[in-house]
């Protein structure tokens, strides 16, 4: 007897989750075990239902994709989070496979494509769309190109930077002012492209940019 795989839809359009519902319901081990159309209610649904396999669209009202994927995980570690959406720009897919997914798939994807991707995903083997895929591999080669072109100086305060240290930490260990630590500190953040230090840090560890010398 196969195992059946408990199911929770979250999208705000109706269409949609009837259509995700009468589509993967044709399956016998899929069971849909309820909807949401917003991420609070998927959070609460989760709870009550205890779902194998969410299936969440991105552009929901209410709380952020990535809070709801985070919220998800917290309240059921063992659910699997399969991002089902219209759209797949580079930061959207990071953030959700940081938060916590597992798969992305784009809403054109073929019918067969979708029910592989529930078993898959909720088996808890990882799940790119093409697209994604693409969008990711992308762009690690722009941020590991920018890395290549920083300077000694600039890699060393990155290092640094990513271990925790204060600008202050960071000029006694290079014999620097702390001014001039700083003037680095924003020529990395410029060039890595994101807002602070501790996305910089982030950044540096999750994609192994920090392993130079």
């Amino acid at each position: 007897m196969k195992e059946i795989i408990r199911v929770l839809l979250a999208d705000d359009h109706a269409v949609v989750r009837e259509g995700l519902r009468g589509l993967l319901e044709q399956q016998d081990d899929i069971d849909i075990v309820g909807e949401a159309e917003d991420g609070p209610r998927a959070l609460q649904l989760v709870s009550q239902v205890a779902p194998d396999l969410v299936v969440l669209d991105m552009k929901m009202p209410g709380a952020g994709p990535v809070e709801t994927i985070s919220g998800i995980k917290r309240l059921r570690p063992e659910a699997h989070i399969l991002v089902f959406t219209s759209y797949a720009e580079d930061s959207q897919v990071r953030d959700a496979l940081a938060a916590g997914a597992t798969g992305y798939l784009l809403k054109d994807a073929l019918r067969a494509d979708l029910i592989r991707a529930v078993r898959e995903v909720s088996a808890g083997y990882a799940w790119l769309h093409p697209q994604a895929q693409r969008q990711m591999l992308d762009w690690i080669r722009r941020r590991r190109s920018t890395v290549d072109g920083f300077t000694a100086r600039e890699r060393s305060v990155l290092a640094l930077l990513a271990e925790g240290q204060s600008n202050k930490q960071i000029a006694r260990n290079l014999e620097l002012t702390e001014g001039t630590i700083k003037g680095y500190v924003s020529q990395i953040l410029d060039k890595l492209g994101v807002a602070d230090r501790t996305q910089a840090a982030l950044l540096a560890h999750r994609e192994g940019l920090i392993g130079f010398e």
